[in-house]
């Protein structure tokens, strides 16, 4: 929850002038009020927009919700689902990260990025497998092969998100590994190939190198050094 609409206008500007034609498939992930502003700032750059949040149902007495037809409307491109705030602060669910998930796949060409990550009580108790598979089953229930190939996974543990803490590249690399073999346990080699598996919890600068260069690991869901426009292409740049 960060930016006004002016500020973002001038985040979108500066980040232009710096931001290199690459393969790297990069998008900025803001609030609901900035979308239509950064949709129009990176027309025709190649950078995507993203939600933070979206509501599972078409319209009604949902008051402050965001409908998929709405994000559709201003063009957007990614929709985080289930991120560990909104879990841990709304209310967010394995049922409604589910339905969420299935309402972007079925209903719109908006990519979702789903979130899923152990606490630091989850991790201590030797749990966090456990738990990130209990919500990678909730998040995939009822969906086939070919719609969960669509995803973006996002492992954040959220000891490490906001905190300076980050897990190690090889703690980030086992995890992403294991994410993956799970999607190929509950559908197959090909869609767990097609998968796209991200770390995120204090990427920055620093560290972004050592994390993007793990074998399994896709990319990054970088929270707060992407408020700097410089920072956020030092990463993507790494």
């Amino acid at each position: 929850m960060y930016k006004t609409k002016k500020e973002a206008q001038e985040f979108a500007e500066t980040f232009k002038t710096l931001y290199k034609d690459t393969d790297i498939r990069t998008a900025v992930c803001a609030p609901f009020t900035q979308l239509d502003t950064l949709v129009q700032s990176f027309a025709g750059t190649g950078i995507g927009v993203g939600a933070q949040n979206v509501h599972y149902e078409d319209e009604g007495a949902f008051t402050g919700e965001i409908s998929v037809g709405m994000l559709k409307e201003i063009g957007v491109d990614y929709c985080i689902v289930g991120h560990s705030e909104r879990r841990q602060y709304f209310g967010e669910t394995d049922e409604t990260v589910n339905r969420k998930v299935k309402k972007l796949l079925r209903d719109s060409s908006i990519t979702p990025i789903l979130c899923v990550g152990e606490n630091l009580e989850q991790r201590e108790a030797g749990k966090a497998k456990e738990i990130v598979r209990g919500q990678l089953e909730g998040a995939f229930s009822g969906l086939s092969a070919e719609e969960t190939a669509r995803l973006v996974i996002a492992y954040e543990p959220v000891w490490a998100i906001g905190t300076g803490k980050t897990a190690s590249p090889e703690q980030a690399e086992e995890m992403c590994a294991w994410i993956r073999g799970s999607v190929e346990a509950l559908y197959d080699e090909d869609t767990c190939d097609r998968v796209i598996i991200q770390y995120g919890g204090s990427v920055k600068p620093e560290n972004a190198s050592d994390i993007m260069n793990m074998p399994e690991i896709d990319g990054a869901l970088v929270g707060g050094a992407s408020l700097s426009p410089e920072q956020l292409m030092a990463i993507i740049d790494f």
